[in-house]
């Protein structure tokens, strides 16, 4: 898949809701086409499987490490956690 870098050198860390109402996290610099390729079915295999998506929520980070840090930091909550987090309930 091909990455277009964005001339702020900006990363996003997102979340979205698949069809079955789960949520998958992940880190791009092409926020907008990552979406459209999860929709397209060439985002990951989880998301081939369960698409389409939805964008439920993003945080832009200046790096890819610190994208890194927060995607990882995300991943480890709960999925209750997560819902807080998609509904403004709860930082991170």
């Amino acid at each position: 898949m091909e990455r277009r870098v964005p001339s702020s050198g900006a990363w996003a860390v997102y979340i979205v809701r698949c069809a079955n109402g789960a949520l998958y996290t992940g880190i791009t610099n092409d926020l907008e086409g990552r979406v459209k390729a999860h929709n397209d079915g060439r985002g990951a295999k989880y998301t081939a499987s369960f698409g389409p998506v939805e964008l439920a929520w993003r945080r832009r980070k200046k790096d890819k490490s610190s994208a890194l840090k927060l995607e990882a930091a995300i991943k480890r909550l709960s999925r209750a956690e997560k819902e807080e987090l998609v509904a403004g309930v709860r930082r991170i």
